[in-house]
Formats: C-alpha cells, sequence, structure tokens
C-alpha cells in the first residue's frame, strides 16, 4: 500500500508537467508550427503573430489573472468567513447577491465603465476578474463552513479553543477542499476572460486573438487560443495535484 501511494504521488505530478511543457514548447517554438498555420492562413504573409514574444505575453497574463485572484480570495473568502461568524449573519444573503452580481455583470461591460475612470492598461482588467472571480470563491466557502459538522465545532469550543483558534485550525483545514475547489474555478475561467483585456490595452494572450479578429487573421487567433488553453489546463492539473481530498 506504501509504495502504491508513493507511486500515485509521482503520478500526480505527470499531467502538469506535460501540460507545462506542451505551453513552454509553444510559446518558444510557435515557428515551428508554420506548417499547420498555413492550412488555415494560405495568402498571409504574417502567418505567426511577431508584435511581442509569446513568452513576454504568457508572464503578463499570469500577471494579471495571478493579481485577481490574491484579491478574489482574500475579499471572498474574508466575507464569506465574516458571514458565518455570529455577528455577521444577517449580511450572510446580501454577501451572496453582491458576488452573484459580480459574475452576472459581463465583464465587457465592466471594462466600459471602468476605463473611463482607470484609464486603459491593467488595473481595468483585473477589476473585471475580480468581479467575475468572486462567486465561486464566495459560495465555495461558504458552502465548505457551513458544511462541518456541529458535532466537530461543539468539541472544539469544549477543549477550551477561542472563536480565532477553532476558525484557524478547525474550520478552515476541514473546508480547504470545497475551497480550494472554488477558487480552482474562478482561476481557470479567468485565464480565458483574461484576454478581453488586450481591448483596453492590457497586453497579454488575448493579443494575438484580437489582433487576428481585426485583421482577419484565423492563424493570429489561433495561436492566442491555443496558448490559453494549454495555460488552462497546466494551472487546473497543478491545482488538482495539490488539492486535498474531501474524504480519505
Amino acid at each position: 500500500m506504501m509504495r502504491k501511494g508513493r507511486s500515485s504521488r509521482g503520478y500526480g505530478w505527470l499531467s502538469p508537467l506535460l501540460w507545462l511543457s506542451l505551453l513552454l514548447s509553444a510559446c518558444l517554438g510557435m515557428e515551428g508550427l508554420k506548417g499547420l498555420f498555413r492550412l488555415v492562413e494560405p495568402d498571409s504573409q504574417a502567418l505567426i503573430y511577431d508584435r511581442a514574444d509569446f513568452i513576454v505575453l504568457l508572464g503578463r497574463h499570469l500577471l494579471v489573472v495571478g493579481v485577481a485572484a490574491l484579491l478574489a480570495i482574500l475579499l471572498g473568502v474574508g466575507a464569506a468567513v465574516a458571514v458565518t461568524r455570529p455577528g455577521g449573519r444577517d449580511f450572510l444573503p446580501l454577501v451572496g447577491q453582491l458576488a452573484s452580481i459580480g459574475q452576472t455583470f459581463p465583464p465587457v461591460a465592466v471594462l466600459a465603465l471602468a476605463v473611463p475612470v482607470l484609464g486603459f492598461g491593467t488595473l481595468p482588467i483585473i477589476v473585471a476578474l475580480l468581479l467575475y472571480g468572486l462567486l465561486p470563491i464566495v459560495r465555495n466557502t461558504l458552502a465548505g463552513l457551513e458544511g462541518i459538522d456541529p458535532g466537530v465545532a461543539e468539541a472544539a469550543r469544549g477543549m477550551g479553543m477561542t472563536g480565532g483558534q477553532r476558525l484557524r485550525q478547525v474550520e478552515l483545514p476541514l473546508a480547504a477542499p470545497v475551497i480550494l475547489a472554488g477558487i480552482r474555478t474562478s482561476v481557470t475561467i479567468n485565464i480565458a476572460t483574461a484576454a478581453i483585456g488586450a481591448t483596453v490595452g492590457a497586453s497579454n494572450l488575448g493579443d494575438p486573438i484580437i489582433s487576428g479578429i481585426v485583421n482577419g487573421n484565423t492563424a493570429h487567433v489561433l495561436q492566442g487560443a491555443l496558448l490559453i488553453g494549454l495555460l488552462a489546463l497546466s494551472v487546473d492539473s497543478l491545482f488538482a495535484r495539490f488539492q486535498p481530498a474531501s474524504s480519505s
């Protein structure tokens, strides 16, 4: 059984490493795929997107998604924890509704409203991704905390733990698998959504897609879509590797 456990843990790295290798290979070796893209754009002179290096675009994409995800985690988990405490339960429906509004409001509309205030660039897309990514995190954190067996909380209280100790040592560890699943969903969705940032000057992997749409170059669209898809698969497989099991 021990060998099997170690083997499965080692095998768990195979998928993330595979997708990451494909992503980096595609970023560094897009020229090698020229023949494939020539099939969809036989007459194009600029077959491979070359206005920026794909590795640079990847780094910018990760930065935007990472900052938005960090803010969404801090706000989403913090708000869910606050409204599950005795003093904040009256605000639980309000927090859930606000998070829902954030995701139902189209990111393009958020950008349209944010640009006049924040200007062009990275900040508007971070705001849009933050609002769009809150709902899965808030919902899963609420579900994880409220799904804990009341007897466990009572046992912790009986051991003399304070409210803060119960939260840190009992509730959050038990709810962690459900919370991480919400973060995983939020981040994976926002990897694709971040591409629209290219429309407001936030340079990222959406640049080739927008360029391809504007110039009628399907090859550029496919290059951006390919890299974003590989990035989403890489990040999702990493989450799957580190996500604790809800039961064992």
